[in-house]
This record gives C-alpha cells, sequence and structure tokens, in this order.
C-alpha cells in the first residue's frame, strides 16, 4: 500500500446511498410478472452486480430470446428509476457528506465508481455531484466488478496512480475489484462481506478522515 493518499473512490448503492430498496422492488415487480419468486434474501445475492448479471441470477437458467432479455433489463430499469423520482439529499447515508466535504477541504480528490447506469441522476439528486470530482459509472467500461476496470477509470479521471486512491465499498465484489486493480480498501458492513479490506467499518457515520488514514498507517498528500 503507498503510504500517500490522494483520492478516494467510492461506490453508491449502500455506500452514499441506499438504494437497494429501490432495486429490490424493481426486480420483485419484473419477477412476479413473470411468475418466478423473488425474496428480499434472494435480493442480497444481487449486491454489487449488473443488471444483466442480476437478471440471470433471477432467471436461474430459465432461457429466452435476447430480444427479451433485453426487454426485461429495461423494464426493470424503468420500474427503478419510477421508484428513485423520489430521492433527495435526506437520502445519503450518516456520514456521506461530512466524509465527502472533509475530503474536499483537505484538497484531496473523490470519485464515484459506481456499476449503476442511472448513477450520475441518483448523485445530481442527492445534491452531492460538486463534492465529486469524476463519475465512473455501468456506460464507462465493459467489464464490471470484481473487475477492477471501473476504480481504474475512475483513477485516470482523477489523474491518480491507484496506488493513491482508497475504494470505499460495500460488497465483497467491489473489494476483489479493488484488489485486483492495486487499490487500498474499505469495506463497510459485516466481516463475512467485506472482511478481505484493508479496513473494514460498520458504515461512514461519525467517520473522521484522519482517523481513516491513521487507520489504514498512510498520510495524505496535502
Amino acid at each position: 500500500m503507498n503510504s500517500v493518499i490522494k483520492g478516494f473512490i467510492f461506490d453508491l448503492d449502500g455506500v452514499l446511498t441506499d438504494t437497494a430498496e429501490y432495486h429490490f422492488r424493481g426486480w420483485k415487480q419484473l419477477a412476479d410478472e413473470l411468475d418466478i419468486p423473488f425474496t428480499r434474501e434472494s435480493n442480497e445475492a444481487l449486491r454489487g452486480i449488473p443488471r444483466r448479471e442480476s437478471l440471470m441470477l433471477i432467471l436461474q437458467g430459465r432461457e429466452f430470446p435476447e430480444e427479451q432479455i433485453l426487454e426485461m433489463m429495461d423494464r426493470k430499469n424503468r420500474y427503478y428509476l419510477e421508484f428513485i423520482r423520489g430521492i433527495t439529499p435526506r437520502d445519503l447515508l450518516p456520514g456521506a457528506r461530512e466524509i465527502l466535504e472533509e475530503i474536499r477541504v483537505a484538497g484531496l480528490k473523490s470519485a464515484l465508481g459506481s456499476a449503476s447506469k442511472n448513477a450520475v441522476e441518483v448523485i445530481e439528486r442527492l445534491g452531492i455531484a460538486d463534492l465529486l470530482d469524476a463519475i465512473a459509472d455501468g456506460n464507462s467500461v465493459k467489464l464490471q466488478k470484481p473487475a477492477p476496470d471501473l476504480f481504474l477509470y475512475a483513477a485516470a479521471q482523477l489523474g491518480l496512480d491507484p496506488s493513491t486512491c482508497v475504494v470505499v465499498e460495500d460488497a465483497a465484489a467491489g473489494i476483489q475489484a479493488a484488489q485486483a486493480g492495486g487499490f487500498a480498501s474499505i469495506g463497510l458492513g459485516p466481516s463475512e462481506r467485506v472482511g478481505m479490506a484493508d479496513l473494514v467499518l460498520p458504515s461512514l457515520q461519525g467517520v473522521q478522515l484522519n482517523d481513516l488514514l491513521a487507520r489504514l498507517g498512510v498520510s495524505d498528500a496535502g
């Protein structure tokens, strides 16, 4: 791990906000229409997974023509977009705005690294677009997590080497992607899910930048 950190890359869902409920409701509506059982427990397996792979997990081997697969993905996305129209800055998770503001004040850079293709709209609705220097989303790269491409793209947008960036994630696939790309990582959530991260925290609530850097054993470039 590099001894100097210049930037942070944040996942969106479960890190800055929790749109998991909206995703669940979107997938649930689609699954009900297809007469496929889908529960909240089933939804946990989709955490951090792109839309197509999520649909494949839901279909559980059921085969459909490609045209129908694409229609299903579009349909779920329409449901999801309807649900997220009500998102406001109040939907930021505790500590999210505070850590982004601390990073900005410290002169460090921050980016979003999310598999969501709707990340830009969500970020704008949350009111934090001005606190992010770059956005890498589901439209940015072909290979999604656990491949490191999304985070590598985000680091390139920031003009930083991966070794000088910390990825903040709540999904195992995201931590794997960070490690594959040579990033330091902070995992939010239970250790059985994100225990591979360099630092594991329950959430960003009450977290301060200097404490994060100290616990990672690094310093900032400022």
